[in-house]
């Protein structure tokens, strides 16, 4: 199934009930704003999943956790501040399954110690980790993160496989990581494959062979088989919608042959990340200028990529509508005329475009005609986009809003200025 132009208006004034223009004269530009209600139809899109254990550096702000974790959905920390934010938003250090999994490929002192005091089930990616669990906790239950000589995402940025990528145990090595673990006494439970973000059904099923392969080399002393993330989200008209009943009959059969092969019961999980958040997501922003350059005209608006980076790193599109508060005809703003616009940020940079392509060519897009102080919303901004904000240019933090019941919630304030200096001091001479 293929996502309609009527999911990607041009013309915007709320979202999920709420009227923008009330957004943004409650909580300012710019502003990130979760619909609660998109979240949680995506979690349950995965209902036949085992596990849905959510990669939240999509989206780590403590109420989207809390909103997931009261969903049933588990969690994936790749830092000692993601174990950190896991457990404030109330997921617990142990279980079966393991509420909390670090995945890494190294660990960092202070990781290390996060995981060793509560206990925190380790996905390991490197057989360094493996020697430095296995010397610190012997013992302990471990997954490995196998890479399978294959990768595919929507960018060579996010290929997670192959032999360019950093991520995970290189296949040929896993009899060797094996020999490790049972060295150290750690008993291997868990094997993930992950090969990228935003790859194609065709590749992710290529996963599910390999998996067989892999997990029979482990043997019987697995109990769960993890399919990674990286389903697509469509960003524009036209773009595929996985299909996730597909999917999981794939896993489901590959789960079956290994089930009967080693003739106890396999636990499948699923660790989905943009595809439960990106939806969800909106940034709304003010145009602060209209001018024209050559044949480009420009719509300036007050976000730049220091909130919203994917375009600037991947080449990302993202659906955009405007938000009219000037006054229209008869016809409303729909009559608006259509022309064709760059679409930047305040940033003293010259990538500071949200319209480009990948390699940083700048595109046009069509939108409506728009006067400054009027709206854009950035759609499709609910993944890697506060994650990966930064302060570039001194500029704060952006506030992010959650939508749910009707309701908007302000779940992270907007830095204030002040608090761009914490932490830094003059040395006194």
């Amino acid at each position: 199934m293929t996502a309609s132009a009527a999911e990607f208006p041009l013309i915007r004034t709320e979202i999920a009930g709420v009227p923008v223009i009330e957004l943004a004269r409650r909580f300012g530009t710019p502003t990130f704003v979760y619909d609660a209600r998109r979240i949680v139809e995506r979690v349950r899109d995965l209902a036949a999943f085992d596990v849905v254990r959510y990669a939240q550096k999509a989206c780590s702000n403590l109420a989207v956790l809390d909103l997931l974790r009261r969903q049933g959905a588990l969690v994936d920390a790749v830092s000692a501040g993601e174990i950190a934010r896991a457990l404030a938003a109330g997921f617990r250090p142990g279980g079966d399954p393991p509420p909390i999994v670090y995945t890494a490929d190294i660990f960092d002192r202070e990781s290390l110690s996060l995981v060793l005091a509560h206990g925190i089930h380790v996905n390991c990616g490197s057989p360094e980790m493996i020697e430095q669990l296995g010397r610190e906790a012997p013992g302990s239950d471990v997954t490995l993160r196998i890479n399978p000589g294959f990768g595919h995402g929507h960018s060579q940025k996010t290929n997670t496989g192959g032999e360019q990528s950093k991520h995970g145990i290189w296949h040929e090595d896993l009899l060797e990581a094996l020999r490790l673990a049972d060295r150290h006494n750690l008993r291997v439970t868990g094997l993930h494959l992950h090969i990228g973000s935003g790859s194609d059904l065709e590749h992710l099923a290529q996963v599910c062979h390999a998996m067989e392969r892999l997990a029979r080399e482990v043997g019987r002393t697995l109990t769960t088989i993890s399919a990674g993330g990286g389903l697509p989200t469509p960003y524009r008209p036209g773009e595929t919608r996985v299909d996730v009943a597909a999917y999981y009959r794939l896993w489901n059969e590959t789960r079956r042959r290994l089930e009967e092969h080693f003739g106890h019961k396999l636990r499948l999980e699923i660790e989905p990340g943009r595809y439960l958040v990106a939806e969800s997501g909106y940034l709304i922003t003010e145009i602060r200028a209209v001018k024209r350059m050559g044949r480009n005209l420009f719509y300036l608006v007050d976000a730049g990529f220091n909130n919203l980076a994917r375009p600037i790193l991947y080449g990302a599109y993202h659906h955009m509508s405007l938000v009219p508060q000037g006054l229209d005809g008869p016809e409303g703003p729909q009559s608006r005329p259509l022309q064709r616009v760059v679409v930047g940020g305040p940033l003293c940079e010259s990538g500071d475009i949200f319209t480009q392509t990948e390699g940083g060519f700048v595109a046009q897009r069509e939108l409506p005609a728009a006067a400054v102080g009027e709206l854009l919303v950035i759609e499709g901004a609910g993944a890697y986009g506060f994650t990966m904000s930064s302060n570039y240019n001194a500029k704060p933090l952006a506030a992010e809003v959650l939508l749910l019941e009707g309701r908007a919630h302000l779940v992270r304030r907007r830095q204030l200025l002040e608090e761009l200096m914490l932490g830094e001091s003059i040395p006194s001479v």
